[in-house]
C-alpha cells in the first residue's frame, strides 16, 4: 500500500486491548488503542487506509453507536466488530451498515488477521474510488449550467435533435455545447462520456418525452 496503513483498536478492556495491538505488530501492522468510542471520534481522522477493531458492548458509546457516527459523518473507516456477546440481529445491522466482519470471541489470530486484511484492502478501493470522484465532479465543475444539461441529456442515449427538443434550443446549438463538453472533459466518445458521468455519481436528466 503507498499510503500507510492503520489498525485503530476500540475496546474498553485494557488487557484485550494490549492483546490486539501485540497481534497486530507481530504482523507488522501499525496499530493505536482507544478505551471508548468517544476518545476515538476525538482523534483526527487518518489519512490514509485504516480500519477500526470495535468491541460491541462499551460504556457510552457502543460499537453499532460508533458505526452510526462514522456515517453520519461520512468518514471512511472500515469496521470489524468483535464481540463476547453478540447476537444474528446485531451481526445483521453492523453487516448491513457496511462492516467488513462480526467476529465472535474466541476467535483465532490468523482470523482476526484475514478480517484486518480484508478490511484495509476495502479501504483502499473506497479511497481511490472517492480521488476518482472528486476529481471528476472538479471537472464537471468547469461546465456551464447549459453545458451540463447537455451532458446529462446526452449521457442518457439522446441523440443532439432530442436534446435539443428536450431543452428547447436549435439542434446546431446543442452540437456546439456537446462539442464544448467532450473538450473540457477531454473524452472522445459517449462511452468515455458515459463512465466519467459514472464515476462522478451524477444522476442522468430524465427527458420529460
Amino acid at each position: 500500500m503507498s499510503a500507510k496503513a492503520m489498525v485503530f483498536v476500540i475496546d474498553d478492556d485494557p488487557s484485550v486491548q494490549k492483546g490486539l495491538k501485540r497481534l497486530l505488530r507481530s504482523a507488522d501492522y501499525e496499530s493505536e488503542g482507544f478505551q471508548s468510542a468517544a476518545e476515538f471520534l476525538a482523534r483526527a481522522p487518518h489519512p490514509g487506509p485504516s480500519c477500526l477493531l470495535v468491541d460491541v458492548q462499551m460504556p457510552g458509546l457502543n460499537g453499532l453507536a460508533l458505526q452510526e457516527a462514522l456515517i453520519q459523518r461520512r468518514r471512511e473507516e472500515q469496521l470489524v466488530f468483535i464481540t463476547g456477546h453478540g447476537n444474528i440481529p446485531m451481526c445483521a445491522q453492523a453487516m448491513k451498515a457496511g462492516a467488513v466482519d462480526f467476529l465472535p470471541k474466541p476467535f483465532k489470530p490468523n482470523e482476526l488477521l484475514k478480517c484486518v486484511e480484508r478490511a484495509l484492502a476495502r479501504s483502499v478501493k473506497q479511497r481511490q474510488h472517492a480521488t476518482e470522484k472528486r476529481t471528476t465532479r472538479a471537472m464537471l465543475d468547469l461546465l456551464t449550467p447549459r453545458e451540463f444539461e447537455v451532458m446529462q441529456l446526452v449521457s442518457t442515449g439522446l441523440l443532439n435533435k432530442q436534446a435539443a427538443d428536450e431543452l428547447g434550443i436549435a439542434e446546431k446549438t446543442v452540437k456546439v455545447h456537446r462539442g464544448r463538453v467532450m473538450e473540457k472533459l477531454r473524452v472522445n466518445s459517449i462511452a468515455q462520456l458515459v463512465r466519467l458521468v459514472e464515476k462522478a455519481e451524477v444522476p442522468p436528466m430524465v427527458p420529460r418525452s
